[in-house]
């Protein structure tokens, strides 16, 4: 069956096509939203475009697909709830409250969100006051009102912004397709795609250097997706039980951990922590000071900033795969089953076993993840510009092949649950019919 043909499979399924529909009917108010500029502010005088993308802003601003150039009321993104999701996590790792949140189960998971959320108003309210004062630093001339009338509104507009993009993102979730709030940013980055790409074509003089880029980006893409989608296979042999007249179990299944088990998360969390030094060099954008202790962050070709972003990316692979993955509840679940790995004795064995071939795969996992976070510094530094070397890694190429890939098995699923052919025929998932 033809790619064609799949296409209108997922317009043959009401459900599906309704979610479809439903998230694209959310993603276009979300992009109206990026051009409604706040009040107080002449668009006119206010560059429009993405900004300089060697810069830190530069990169925010590809986030929230050009709404902070352009003063936009959702200037901040949903960026302010991935850093209240994080701070919520690691607190969730120390503190005690917390931690019994998340083994309450559903109710636990209720509460934390409400938590991220209130959590999400504050740090919105904190990041406007910094967008305010860079803005009335950088373009004066566009602040058409006094510069506390100016303070004043855009706390309340660009909290309003935000916690309207996180209900949108919530929505996707509940009655899209996917992650809601990771494909509000994919939208965001890839809105970017066309304008960086044209400026390279323009910018590079010669035809074969630039076949040679799109040639060398397909190659990166390729290298992602195979990190995205690779496993190490665990054998779990499962004993013979009589029940009646029929005997179950016998046979040989496989426990999959993937190498990047963490999955986009890890980078969003790394960047959004890079964010920090450059918000807080917003609010004191005349003391040289501030300016010198955060000029470091607030180039990502830098030498400094690549190093500290390699680790941090390091740092959260671990502890997002920590989270994400409960040797314990493995081994249990194996146990109860009448499950386990040749060789190894059930119970405290088996969670280290499984724990030390995680440690093992998930090592070199997050070194090329936060390699590939680094390598649109390391092209930028060879003539790329940086806005196309964006894509060539780091936070964007990561999130546009994670949340890719996790919408077409979102996809996938529907399909499959109606006999249809799904896109990737080639790949693991078995039981396929046809239509």
């Amino acid at each position: 069956m033809s790619l064609i043909e799949n296409f209108r499979n997922i317009f043959k399924i009401q459900d599906l096509r309704e979610r479809i529909m439903y998230v694209v009917g959310v993603l276009m108010v979300y992009r109206i939203g990026t051009f409604v500029t706040m009040p107080g502010v002449d668009a006119s005088q206010l560059a429009v475009g993405t900004g300089d993308a060697s810069n830190i802003l530069g990169l925010l601003d590809m986030f929230v697909g050009g709404a902070f150039s352009r003063a936009g009321v959702f200037a901040l993104g949903i960026m302010p709830y991935i850093t209240a999701a994080i701070i919520i996590q690691l607190m969730g790792a120390v503190v005690p409250y917390f931690q019994k949140l998340q083994r309450e189960g559903e109710e636990g998971r209720r509460k934390i969100n409400r938590l991220t959320r209130y959590g999400t108003v504050g740090i919105t309210a904190v990041q406007s006051i910094g967008f305010a004062i860079n803005l009335m630093s950088t373009t004066p001339q566009a602040i058409v009102v006094s510069n506390a009338a100016f303070i004043f509104t855009s706390i309340i507009v660009l909290t309003a912004g935000t916690t309207f993009v996180m209900w949108l993102g919530e929505r996707i979730t509940d009655r899209g397709i996917g992650n809601g709030i990771s494909i509000l940013i994919m939208i965001g980055i890839i809105a970017a795609l066309p304008t960086n790409l044209l400026n390279e074509i323009n910018t590079t003089p010669n035809a074969i250097i630039l076949l040679i880029e799109l040639g060398a980006l397909v190659l990166v893409i390729a290298t992602c997706v195979l990190l995205t989608q690779g496993t190490r296979k665990i054998p779990v042999q499962y004993a013979k039980r009589v029940v009646g007249r029929k005997v179950y179990g016998g046979t040989t299944q496989y426990l999959p951990l993937r190498i990047n088990a963490a999955g986009v998360m890890p980078i969003i969390f790394a960047q959004s922590i890079m964010f920090i030094p450059s918000t807080f060099g917003t609010f004191f954008p005349e003391s040289q000071t501030v300016q010198a202790m955060t000029a470091w962050s607030n180039d990502f070709t830098g030498v400094a900033y690549s190093i500290v972003f390699f680790f941090v990316c390091m740092f959260f692979t671990f502890f997002y795969t920590a989270i994400a993955v409960n040797p314990k509840e493995m081994a249990d679940t194996m146990k109860r089953q009448g499950g386990f790995i040749p060789g190894v004795r059930p119970g405290k064995q088996t969670v280290e076993f499984i724990d030390n071939i995680l440690t093992k795969i998930t090592l070199p996992g997050s070194i090329f993840l936060s390699f590939i976070a680094i390598l649109p510094a390391i092209v930028a530094r060879m003539g790329v510009t940086p806005g196309f070397a964006m894509f060539y890694g780091g936070t964007s190429l990561l999130i546009i092949v994670g949340v890719g890939l996790d919408t077409m098995q979102q996809i996938e699923s529907h399909l499959m649950m109606r006999h249809y052919d799904g896109f990737m025929k080639s790949g693991k998932i078995k039981g396929r019919r046809r239509a």
